[in-house]
């Protein structure tokens, strides 16, 4: 089976590419370099030219307080690069994997979001992803809209590393009003590879970590697993305003595709 991927090179593109290889399916890895979404010629030629059974749309814009200020290029990317890559993977029937977020969700819900919930984005970096989940949906027969939530790896900036890189601060305040599921791309990538090869039925699934926390009590555990001796402090959302609102919950209902959080942050750590 040939799977393409775009946005290979990206933190989640270098996880899931090895992953899907170990599985022994045939990779084209494409970039912003070697595959413009935002063309719908090019990547028409493209698709038209490899005949991937499997496409995994990784690419992404994903600065969410930028998009706030770059919001055409975020709708771009994100709805319009997005509306490109369904229309020619229904018109080729080509199965379409679209990676999604937690942040299509407006954080009022006081248990886990199922996939049957009703997005309502309270960013624009989540109306352009929720758009991108409207047209796969309306282009798309063959899909996999795949929700995840709080990514982290070892191949880019995320919020382990920017903890990790705080040691030497006296005093660390972290938001402990937002809550969600924190997820290894590791464990990401293994989600999507089994919703693959058990031939899930097509539609919206969840796939992130189990359990839940807050960025707070997500920092406590980095550092007790790392043994930093850091003096963190919860906060709340007010005293470090950001452009783009952020839901104060956005749990998911997992599906059990993933493990728990502190466990999968455990070998992530000892990875490192």
């Amino acid at each position: 089976m040939k799977i393409l991927v775009t946005g290979s090179n990206g933190m989640l593109g270098q996880d899931l590419c090895p992953i899907l290889e170990d599985e022994g399916y045939e990779l084209i890895e494409t970039d912003a370099e070697t595959f413009d979404v935002t063309n719908f010629e090019t990547a028409k030629e493209i698709l038209t030219r490899e005949k991937p059974d499997i496409v995994i749309h990784c690419a992404a814009y994903t600065k969410v307080d930028k998009a706030e200020e770059e919001q055409d290029l975020a709708f771009l990317i994100n709805a319009k690069g997005t509306e490109n890559i369904a229309k020619i993977c229904g018109e080729n029937d080509i199965t379409l994997v679209y990676i999604s977020t937690d942040y299509v969700f407006d954080g009022d819900k006081k248990e886990p979001y199922l996939p049957e919930d009703k997005p309502n984005p309270i960013n624009i970096y989540g109306k352009t992803k929720f758009e991108g989940e409207k047209a796969v949906q309306k282009y798309c027969k063959k899909y996999y809209i795949v929700r995840t939530s709080w990514l982290y790896g070892h191949h880019g900036k995320n919020f382990v590393e920017t903890m990790i890189s705080s040691k030497d601060k006296a005093e660390l305040k972290v938001v402990d009003d937002q809550i969600g599921c924190p997820t290894w791309t590791v464990e990401f990538s293994g989600g999507i590879a089994k919703l693959i090869q058990r031939h899930a039925p097509f539609g919206i699934y969840h796939i992130c970590s189990g359990g839940k926390t807050s960025w707070y009590n997500f920092a406590r555990e980095i550092f007790k697993q790392t043994g930093l001796p850091v003096n963190v402090k919860p906060c709340k959302t007010e005293e470090f305003p950001r452009p783009a609102k952020r839901p104060k919950y956005s749990v998911m209902d997992n599906q059990k595709l993933c493990r728990n959080w502190e466990a999968a942050l455990k070998d992530y750590l000892d990875l490192r």
